[in-house]
């Protein structure tokens, strides 16, 4: 049994030393090169840093940065990806909650982190790549380490309006990532069109799967997904077997009727998650590429990826659900009541609680972040059990299959991202201008509105807020109050609020 993902990297090296492992629109790299870059990464950074402790990377997914993070696994620390487009107040706060003293980056975003004022050490990757590899110093490491030790962070929104950041362990992803492969029949024969940003956990299940089986990885740029023409191409040009995407990712080419231009013969699976996929896309895609499989995926970051899924075995009809399925291997997923009982009957509507090896480590110094929602499993008072509670409501269906509703607060999945409410309605108040803010998600219409008491005009809101909050979470629509409506316990009535506006149309 393993317990590092380094292994699936040396058994594919030891099966397909020179076959290419990733490939980006410009360059590739087999697997033997990624271990032997990921050994002179590891080499450097072993002298820099302590097991167990974070590295961020300052870059764009590609194949040098796949080889930085597996060099970052080499010296038993864990990596984080930062997003270079994110602006620079939240890159700021993910950098204080990780207090990390080096950063790997490439010469080619030199002046972009400049803007950051990184405190710590940046060690950059063309230097790094340039080590004498020392194997017996790694191989030190690697027997002092174990499989709950962690493998990467992914920061996603907080409610006190700061980001948290979801440690996951090499157990968690190597126990799903076995299961997934087997279940989806993942080979070496296949090519992965990688779609996820690296800091988005759909991307585990490519590279991973990638990793463990010998599945080629094609990272497709991100500027294609605004050409369907080209992204098609790219696809066809590429063999891509395999589609483990976000919902809204398929939407763009079903929307822009790019099968008109072309069908990518070769795509044989397509897996989806982040939202729910609206049939009409679905019955799209089927109808294009009828022998395909199709799988929507259900979970969330704090699950190591996804803890359900639901092969498409049917026709679906307009406002008929797709359900999320059943839970994969070795874990466990239930539904509870608000008396913490737990719901077994059919269309009765409870929260979706997780349990397994799968659960993420934790919130990084969030201690408190982290007890709120994993907890001790209320249905156990003989030894100590942790659950995650997702924050999602569900229900099972006369199938025995278990069906998403919504989530139980204020967090909602737009664009494929989870994000909280409150972190947008945080970033709005502290512009001076607004006195007072509000978002709600308009679950209808997939839109964020940003409601908000104050003397500014809505562009300049827009703009003030786009300097501390990535695009996919800025409101959809903003609209201006002369008075928040209040509720009888002095809370803003949301209720009200989204009838006031209707009304006004």
């Amino acid at each position: 049994m393993i317990k590092n993902v380094l292994e699936y990297l040396e058994e594919s090296v030891s099966r397909f030393p020179d076959k290419v492992a990733f490939a980006d629109e410009n360059s590739s790299c087999t697997f033997s090169e990624i271990y032997q870059q990921s050994q002179r990464v590891g080499t450097s950074l072993a002298q820099k840093i302590t097991p167990g402790f974070p590295v961020p990377v300052w870059m764009e997914k590609g194949t040098k940065t796949i080889a930085a993070f597996m060099g970052i696994l080499q010296t038993g620390g864990f990596y984080v990806l930062l997003d270079t487009k994110q602006p620079v107040f939240r890159i700021h706060q993910i950098l204080d909650t990780l207090e990390a003293k080096v950063m790997i980056s490439s010469r080619d975003y030199e002046s972009e982190l400049q803007k950051v004022g990184f405190t710590g050490e940046v060690l950059w990757m063309e230097d790094l790549l340039e080590t004498e590899i020392q194997r017996e110093l790694l191989e030190k490491i690697r027997k002092n380490g174990k499989d709950t030790d962690p493998l990467y962070g992914i920061f996603t929104s907080g409610s006190t309006g700061v980001p948290k950041g979801v440690v996951v362990c090499h157990r968690s992803v190597i126990d799903f990532i076995d299961h997934f492969t087997d279940i989806f029949h993942i080979t070496q024969e296949d090519v992965i069109g990688n779609q996820a940003p690296w800091d988005f956990d759909v991307s585990v299940k490519d590279i991973y799967s990638g990793l463990k089986t010998g599945a080629r990885v094609e990272i497709i740029p991100k500027k294609m997904f605004s050409f369907p023409t080209q992204l098609l191409d790219f696809l066809e040009e590429r063999q891509v077997t395999t589609l483990i995407w976000a919902v809204s990712a398929l939407c763009i080419i079903s929307t822009l009727h790019g099968f008109d231009y072309k069908i990518p013969g070769t795509v044989q699976k397509v897996l989806f998650s982040g939202e729910t996929m609206p049939i009409k896309h679905l019955n799209i895609w089927r109808s294009y590429l009828p022998d395909a499989m199709y799988v929507n995926l259900y979970g969330p970051t704090e699950i190591t990826c996804n803890c359900t899924y639901h092969v498409i075995d049917r026709e679906y009809g307009e406002g008929e659900k797709i359900p999320v399925g059943k839970p994969f291997p070795n874990e466990r997923v239930f539904l509870l009541d608000e008396e913490n009982r737990e719901i077994r009957e059919c269309d009765r509507e409870g929260e979706i609680c997780v349990s397994g090896t799968a659960l993420a480590l934790g919130y990084y110094r969030n201690p408190e972040q982290t007890a709120r929602v994993f907890v001790q499993n209320p249905l156990n008072d003989r030894y100590p059990e942790r659950i995650y509670r997702t924050g999602d409501m569900g229900y099972y269906g006369k199938d025995g299959n278990l069906y998403f509703v919504s989530r139980k607060d204020f967090q909602i999945k737009h664009m494929g991202h989870r994000i909280e409410l409150g972190e947008i309605e945080g970033v709005m108040e502290q512009i001076d201008q607004v006195s007072r803010a509000c978002c709600i998600f308009d679950e209808e219409k997939k839109k964020i509105l940003g409601f908000y008491k104050g003397e500014i005009e809505k562009r300049e809101l827009k703009r003030k807020m786009g300097e501390k909050l990535p695009v996919f979470m800025l409101p959809n629509r903003f609209c201006q109050v002369e008075q928040m409506p209040l509720t009888k316990n002095g809370k803003i009535d949301r209720k009200r609020l989204m009838e006031e506006m209707k009304g006004e149309k």
